[in-house]
């Protein structure tokens, strides 16, 4: 058996003899990086005018929104407009959900939504909330491995489906959807059910949170997605950017409402540094992209593998092969993995058990791990994921502190 804490207020851990701190929770934030932030203080210095406004200033900092979304757009294979700008990845996913369901929704049309037991919250405590407002959702079922079936998606799809919504990777076990595969379906049911429909409606609308996904393909037209959500904060960006694309026709409502910007889909002044610094981001993190995916899934493996083979009890959560290069997902049987996390931050080793969002929550097990069938886990597994900074010297110190904190017989 593993060790389990007795007093959560004073771990009974030496003080960690590592060289510097080792940060393992790259999915949950990701520093922003010095070409980002020169470009924010730029706009900031020089492009501080609305860019609603109609003088010289402001059309000075809507041309530089513009280019923004430009080279966004660029980047995920669609039209600028295509592009709206929000504070970050939960804004974003409810403006798809609650947008489509107000956007549809009538007297005699009850709106019915398909999604996973293992989305991030977001989409979760949305869709109860569009329950709450009288709406239907599905909640399918995964594999041990995390991994939706498409035929189950398939099956949940019926004649008041106004949205899917599939995360394209698992923020907590790194687990890969198979977007592709469930676009084409959507695409089939619309085709065999178009006399059903007005004209100028195509439902289901497909909707994927890629805030996780961007070491992997964000070409819109390969995933064959109507709306995509991404995240400036886990992508080396800044703090309260992120986007939905909402691919032109599709019917959605605003959630947010006053001046009209962004296509009337999100009022508010524009944040002209943080749109100019998530494309920034984006462009890096484009560029970069095969390189960077090739030497973390080096690392991910070596991790994996040496935890396994030190702790022979342990269990890998999630895909082994349909997973991001950047994530590792350990179930320690009999590990209070709460208790883990702040004994391994006393050692200097940063590092999480669950989401971030989850964390906050007072039953913060996880229902992620809890959705494998391996409810014996969901308190009990630790979560290490790699950024750029990452090193194999990083995961032998990780490997020496969890023998620090984990006996075993």
């Amino acid at each position: 058996m593993f060790w389990k804490k007795k007093d959560k207020r004073t771990p009974v851990v030496e003080h960690s003899s590592l060289r510097g701190r080792v940060f393992l929770d790259y999915v949950s934030t990701t520093p922003v990086v010095p070409e980002v932030v020169e470009k924010m203080r730029e706009v900031e210095r020089e492009l501080w005018a609305n860019p609603s406004a109609l003088y010289g200033e402001a059309i000075s900092a809507k041309e530089k929104l513009v280019e923004a979304r430009q080279s966004i757009a660029n980047i995920l294979g669609c039209q600028k407009n295509d592009i709206v700008f929000t504070s970050g990845g939960t804004e974003s996913n409810n403006l798809a959900l609650l947008g489509i369901f107000e956007a549809n929704r009538t007297k005699d049309f009850t709106p019915h939504i398909v999604t996973t037991k293992i989305e991030h919250s977001s989409i979760l405590e949305t869709c109860k909330e569009i329950e709450r407002r009288g709406g239907q959702v599905t909640y399918l079922p995964v594999s041990n491995e995390g991994i939706v079936s498409i035929k189950d998606v398939k099956s949940a799809i019926k004649e008041n489906t106004v949205l899917v919504s599939v995360m394209y990777a698992n923020n907590e076990i790194g687990t890969i959807q198979p977007i592709k595969e469930i676009g084409r379906i959507i695409k089939n049911w619309r085709q065999k059910n178009m006399s059903r429909m007005p004209l100028d409606i195509k439902l289901p609308y497909f909707h994927t949170d890629a805030c996780q996904g961007a070491s992997l393909t964000l070409d819109l037209q390969k995933l064959g997605v109507d709306m995509m959500t991404l995240d400036g904060i886990k992508m080396y960006g800044p703090r309260g950017a992120g986007i939905l694309y909402v691919k032109s026709g599709t019917n959605i409502s605003p959630v947010l409402f006053g001046g009209g910007q962004e296509r009337g889909l999100r009022s508010g002044t524009e944040n002209l540094p943080a749109a100019v610094g998530l494309a920034c981001a984006m462009e890096l993190a484009e560029k970069m992209k095969e390189r960077e995916s090739v030497r973390l899934t080096e690392i991910r493996d070596y991790a994996i593998l040496k935890i396994l083979e030190t702790f022979p009890e342990a269990s890998l959560n999630g895909s082994g092969k349909l997973r991001l290069p950047n994530n590792i997902n350990i179930c320690f049987p009999g590990l209070d993995a709460e208790f883990a996390v702040i004994s391994l931050d006393v050692l200097g080793i940063a590092c999480s058990y669950s989401s971030s969002c989850q964390t906050l929550k007072e039953d913060s097990s996880s229902y992620v791990i809890s959705a494998l069938g391996k409810a014996d886990c969901n308190k009990s597994s630790l979560r290490f994921t790699l950024g750029r900074e990452s090193t194999k010297e990083d995961i032998d110190n990780l490997v020496l502190a969890l023998q620090k904190i984990i006996k075993q017989n």
